[in-house]
């Protein structure tokens, strides 16, 4: 993996997304199409709020997530509610949103036909992660109950998740998918996570799931 060690937060924002839009510029000129993955949370936010306003072919970029929570978009917990907020925004409401939730009482009513919405914008072109201290990216998660098969090589492009301390069930992108990127990068900050990447290179990725993806990684991390 390569590591970017920023002076400051805002400064790594807004380099990220100048990367992102150059990655996404690059591939919309060769192939005339692009797709973008993004985690959820309040980390990346500074980065949409950005990407959002640039002047990009955004018609023809078409968005997902890493993972969701099974929650409905008026919660406070989805993350699609989040991405429309921050990223669906501006310059960026022409982009196509590739959805992981669907309205069902468990993600395994609906797993089918998001994973043919997803394989239709599949590769991915530009992958945005974070991680948590536990070492988990997207939703895999350690311990999580189907985490073998979503780090397997033949994985599925979906799978359900149930974790401890995952709160809501989740969907998400298998290593695979996440692997098979053109660009790849974690978005990381302060001493815990430093710490917490180094170490995930050095473990099994049951113990540390991000370590699927830290082969080709490029990680920006700032305190």
């Amino acid at each position: 993996m390569t590591l970017i060690d920023y002076p400051d937060r805002e400064l790594m924002m807004v380099a990220l997304a100048d990367t992102i839009a150059a990655q996404l510029r690059r591939a919309l000129e060769v192939g005339g199409r692009a797709t973008l993955c993004v985690p959820g949370g309040t980390t990346p936010g500074p980065i949409f709020d950005i990407l959002s306003g640039l002047d990009l072919d955004w018609a023809t970029v078409s968005v997902l997530l890493n993972d969701e929570r099974w929650v409905p978009e008026d919660s406070p917990r989805s993350n699609t509610a989040m991405l429309k907020s921050r990223l669906l925004q501006g310059r960026a409401a022409a982009a196509r949103l590739v959805p992981l939730y669907a309205p069902g009482d468990a993600p395994e009513e609906r797993i089918e036909a998001l994973a043919a919405g997803v394989s239709a914008a599949l590769p991915i072109t530009v992958l945005l992660l974070g991680m948590g201290a536990d070492m988990h990216t997207a939703s895999l998660f350690p311990g999580g109950d189907r985490l073998a098969e979503a780090l397997a090589e033949d994985a599925p492009v979906l799978v359900a998740m149930r974790a401890p301390g995952a709160g809501d069930p989740r969907v998400t992108l298998t290593a695979p998918v996440l692997r098979d990127a053109m660009h790849i990068h974690i978005l990381i900050t302060g001493a815990e996570k430093r710490a917490a990447i180094e170490r995930a290179a050095q473990l099994p990725e049951a113990q540390a799931p991000v370590r699927a993806v830290l082969k080709n990684a490029t990680i920006h991390w700032a305190d």
